[in-house]
């Protein structure tokens, strides 16, 4: 168990780092009592299991592709992670193999599996059976349910096994800092599907995997294909304040969330009910957005270029020495881990554990030869040199923090140097902005009058 008394606490501090927000919906539906089938979407490869397992108090065993274990490297790893392998006909050799070495060698892996579960422990499995970075849940295969079933019929419906899905939503999955939620749906019973299982073992598996799917598609962000989600990504970004509804506390993951879903639904209403509507909307957003492109602005900018304080001015001259000294330590060991992934894989479902991995090894390495620099040429003190590395990683981030806050101010000084030069343009990007508010506004309010039941 290397991953859980070793690796777990280091990943733990690295997704913590690497993603801005992590949100756990329904956290303690992770910590119910076991034995569990945890089953999610996989759009996000090994992110998607390292971030369940630092978010689960118990040990979880994860099922993952035969592939990942043909290396002898590799497959240490994976075994100290608990790591299960699941066959798939595709991942098997390259050579001819036989129905019944192939039944043999899944029959194994369920095995192992009900052997697990029957102690009470938790397993992670990926229904898709694939890996793909899009805001879609592809057909979920049967293997889940069977395994829930199998072990549950191995101790005649009395083991007290629990499904629970997970629901992963990432927000931008190959860029550092970004945000992630975790939604998590209530456990479902497998003794429930005992009746059926005694009957008919293949329809309590297409049953109780329906069930699984449906669970995971009312927590997911789902579109119907590329055009709509970044339709609905443009509008989010531009005018999600003015949408959400969520007084209290609009800007936690789930809230954004919930924008989204309701975008999405609501885009499929009026594509079906008000398709005129709809391209005007489609057609104004464009023409605003190539505005703003052709003027190098952005909509914050716009919207807030005379937003600003001398005491904003202030903190960003007085935070310059500081900034140049956060990038000057972690600009190499912040940059590499894109460089790298950048050049290994052209799949965006890869990019952020291989940023992830590189990042683990650039910045322990970076800081360790800059502290041995440090103390060899300068301090020649092991107290100042301690206090000097203690400075870097909050340095880093405060450098990252510096440079949003300037881009942020110089845009709005193009947006306020525009309305200097050009006041027209500024009144008419203006106009174009509020009408397009409105008629977002009014369409919001058309839809949920339309779709909350009365």
């Amino acid at each position: 168990m290397l991953f859980y008394t070793v690796i777990k606490p280091i990943l733990q501090v690295a997704l913590r780092v690497f993603f801005r927000n992590i949100e756990v919906r329904h956290r303690e539906r992770l910590a119910l009592p076991g034995p569990l089938l945890f089953a999610g979407n996989h759009p996000n490869t090994l992110m998607d299991p390292l971030l369940v397992g630092i978010n689960s108090r118990q040990p979880v065993a994860f099922l993952a592709k035969s592939t990942f274990f043909q290396n002898p490297i590799l497959r240490s790893i994976m075994a100290s992670g608990n790591s299960i392998p699941i066959y798939r006909r595709q991942d098997v050799g390259t050579g001819p193999i036989t129905p019944a070495e192939f039944a043999a060698q899944n029959e194994a892996t369920f095995g192992r599996c009900y052997d697990y579960l029957g102690e009470g422990g938790t397993i992670m499995i990926f229904p898709e059976g694939t890996s793909v970075s899009e805001r879609r849940l592809r057909p979920l295969k049967t293997g889940a349910a069977r395994i829930a079933l199998g072990a549950e019929a191995r101790h005649q419906f009395k083991l007290g096994l629990k499904v629970v899905p997970i629901a992963i939503n990432y927000f931008d999955p190959s860029r550092f800092r970004s945000d992630v939620l975790l939604n998590v749906a209530p456990p479902i019973v497998v003794a429930d599907y005992a009746e059926l299982y005694a009957t008919d073992p293949e329809a309590a598996a297409v049953q109780l995997t329906d069930t699984i799917r449906e669970a995971l598609e009312r927590r997911l962000v789902i579109t119907r294909d590329a055009a709509d989600d970044v339709f609905v990504q443009q509008i989010e970004r531009t005018f999600g304040d003015h949408l959400n509804l969520d007084d209290d506390d609009p800007h936690t993951l789930y809230d954004n969330f919930q924008l989204s879903q309701t975008l999405l639904q609501a885009l499929a209403w009026f594509d079906h009910n008000a398709p005129t509507r709809l391209v005007a909307v489609r057609q104004q957003l464009h023409i605003y957005l190539q505005a703003l492109r052709k003027h190098r602005l952005t909509d914050e900018a716009l919207e807030g270029q005379r937003r600003g304080t001398i005491v904003g001015l202030l903190n960003l001259v007085l935070g310059l020495p500081v900034w140049l000294y956060g990038v000057l330590n972690n600009y190499l060991p912040y940059i590499l881990p894109s460089i790298v992934a950048k050049r290994a894989t052209k799949e965006i479902e890869f990019v952020a554990p291989i940023m992830l991995v590189v990042g683990m090894i650039t910045f322990p390495l970076a800081y360790g030869l800059q502290a041995a620099a440090v103390h060899h040429w300068l301090t020649h003190d092991w107290r100042l040199t301690a206090l000097y590395v203690l400075s870097l990683p909050f340095t880093g981030f405060y450098a990252l923090s510096y440079w949003q806050t300037l881009t942020a101010r110089l845009a709005r000084l193009r947006a306020l140097r525009l309305f200097q030069r050009a006041p027209a343009v500024g009144a008419a990007l203006l106009e174009q902005r509020a009408a397009l508010a409105a008629q977002l506004e009014e369409a919001r309010d058309a839809y949920l009058a339309r779709a909350v039941p009365r």
